[in-house]
């Protein structure tokens, strides 16, 4: 008995053997929201890491630079906590205020393109042509697509945001709000790594090397994380955001360490 189509979809080698118009209708409908769905879901995953890289590093580095200044457990809290805070609060404004923007930027060059493809068709068909032939479509043939799509004004519409533009017309911008929030609660927890060993270890007794370590451990897992989205060498993907994270700390350990003779006053120990 022959197989039915559904059973081919099942299959990926089947599927790349079906000609286009044997593909069921309702698995290419959900295969299509299934792929928006991730790529909307690695926007939220930019965020993420973004965030709690941040975090990690600024927080890593204001800790390290105080901790080279001085063994006092307090002002270090203190400065860190206080860095935190500040981050944590300027990071999800800075992403509400920069994602509202470009919304707001996007929504009016989608506007601009609605205007010219209701006063100016014939300008917007052409347009679109053009940006096929760049594409390779022979001059005749982007000509024809062209021509079909203006007889869809919505079609064309779509088609020239997406490849005029890079837009989406149902989908220009995320929510603010959520990038936001996923922002600050990602730039918060990667803030908690480098502060919690000197809430639980003097800084005499190797606090300041232990933050250090455990960011670049949390830094390392977040590159090896990262690499199953970006697909590149998991190593690489990791190795890359530790040396990020080393750098911060050792610098500013090394800035506490110095500043505070070049400031005219005696640096401990």
């Amino acid at each position: 008995m022959e197989p039915s189509t559904a059973e081919l979809m099942s299959d990926e080698a089947a599927r790349a053997e079906l000609a286009p118009h044997e593909f069921d209708r309702a698995w290419l409908a959900a295969h299509i929201a299934e792929e928006r769905r991730r790529a909307g879901l690695l926007g939220e995953i930019r965020e993420v890491v973004f965030g709690a890289q941040d975090g990690l590093v600024s927080t890593l580095a204001v800790v390290s630079t105080v901790a080279g200044a001085t063994p006092d457990r307090f002002p270090i809290l203190v400065a860190g906590i206080a860095s935190a805070l500040a981050g944590v609060f300027s990071m999800a404004a800075g992403e509400y205020t920069s994602s509202k923007s470009q919304g707001e930027i996007f929504d009016a060059q989608i506007s601009g393109e609605r205007e010219e493809v209701a006063e100016r068709p014939g300008e917007a068909q052409a347009e679109i042509a053009y940006m096929l032939e760049e594409d390779g479509l022979p001059a005749p043939d982007a000509t024809e697509v062209a021509g079909i799509m203006a007889r869809h004004p919505d079609v064309l519409l779509k088609t020239m945001v997406e490849k005029e533009l890079g837009l989406a017309v149902e989908h220009g911008h995320g929510s603010p709000l959520q990038g936001a929030i996923f922002m600050c609660i990602a730039f918060g927890l990667g803030s908690l790594v480098p502060l919690l060993p000197y809430l639980v270890m003097p800084v005499s007794r190797g606090a300041t090397y232990v933050s250090m370590v455990a960011t670049g451990v949390v830094l390392l897992g977040i590159g090896i994380v990262k690499s199953r989205w970006t697909r590149r060498n998991w190593l690489i993907s990791g190795i890359e955001i530790l040396l990020l994270g080393a750098f911060a700390g050792v610098i500013g350990y090394f800035f506490g360490s110095v500043l505070p003779e070049l400031l005219g006053a005696q640096a401990p120990g």
